[in-house]
């Protein structure tokens, strides 16, 4: 059973960063999943943000590819998420998720995984 948990979230000004972290528990190999954060605002549809294949390769949708840098820590079983330049559409809920069935060439398809954290809140406001 794999788990995840996520934090960083946080409420920030427009313009500030943050740093979200995703922690994988309940596996007792080297990771070599699909691994993926989504976003989901109020009234919206879940958005993939970056999928990330087990070597460390990134896909990012074309939205974010300027300001969230997603990264995987293989030896901490972690995945995080650098967000810059905060804007007020940023405000959503961010998610971990992970594959128990796709291993490489990782989509940001919601469907793709079975694993899914709680989540954790970015609110951007003045």
């Amino acid at each position: 059973q794999v788990d995840l948990a996520e934090s960083g979230g946080g409420s920030v000004p427009p313009g500030g960063s943050l740093r979200l972290s995703c922690s994988v528990s309940g596996v007792s190999r080297k990771p070599e999943y699909c691994m993926a954060w989504f976003r989901q605002a109020p009234g919206k549809e879940r958005e993939g943000i970056v999928a990330v294949d087990p070597d460390g390769r990134t896909r990012y949708s074309d939205s974010a590819k300027n300001r969230f840098v997603a990264s995987k820590d293989i030896a901490k079983n972690t995945l995080s998420l650098e967000i810059m330049h905060l804007d007020p559409s940023d405000t959503a809920m961010y998610y971990c998720a992970a594959s128990s069935i796709f291993t490489n060439l990782c989509l940001r398809r919601t469907d793709n995984y079975d694993r899914w954290g709680q989540g954790t809140q970015v609110t951007v406001s003045s």
